[in-house]
């Protein structure tokens, strides 16, 4: 099912499929973004709560370096996906900060796909 979506193979489908598993373990795909480790980290001290913070890098090491790799091929084969990379670069972020933004936005469609047993499609 997430080989319709431009950019992805075999191998690194492969690697997502199975690094991911039982989609119903998650019931939302905030979850399975903290599961890859693509989450956002927290830093709060006091009445200080950090805004702009890195991603936790908890989760599975091998789940994140397929999905920012798959990230990477999506960018360059679907143009709604460049188009929220060039937005983000023009933010003033560095390239793998925004890769790390498409695979998180790439999570949520996969989410989506895997429970609902749909293709890829962007309408």
């Amino acid at each position: 099912v997430i080989m319709t979506i431009p950019g992805i193979g075999y191998i690194n489908g492969g690697m997502i499929l199975g690094e991911i598993g039982d989609i119903h373990r998650f019931s939302k795909p905030c979850q399975l973004l903290a599961f890859a480790g693509l989450d956002p980290s927290v830093y709060q001290s006091g009445n200080f709560n950090a805004s702009h913070t890195r991603m936790s890098k908890r989760g599975s090491r091998v789940l994140r370096y397929a999905l920012i790799n798959a990230a990477h091929n999506v960018v360059k084969n679907n143009a709604t996906f460049k188009a929220y990379y060039d937005a983000k670069m023009a933010e003033g972020r560095s390239h793998y900060n925004a890769l790390g933004h498409c695979a998180g936005k790439l999570v949520r469609i996969i989410f989506k796909m895997l429970t609902n047993d749909v293709t890829f499609s962007l309408e």
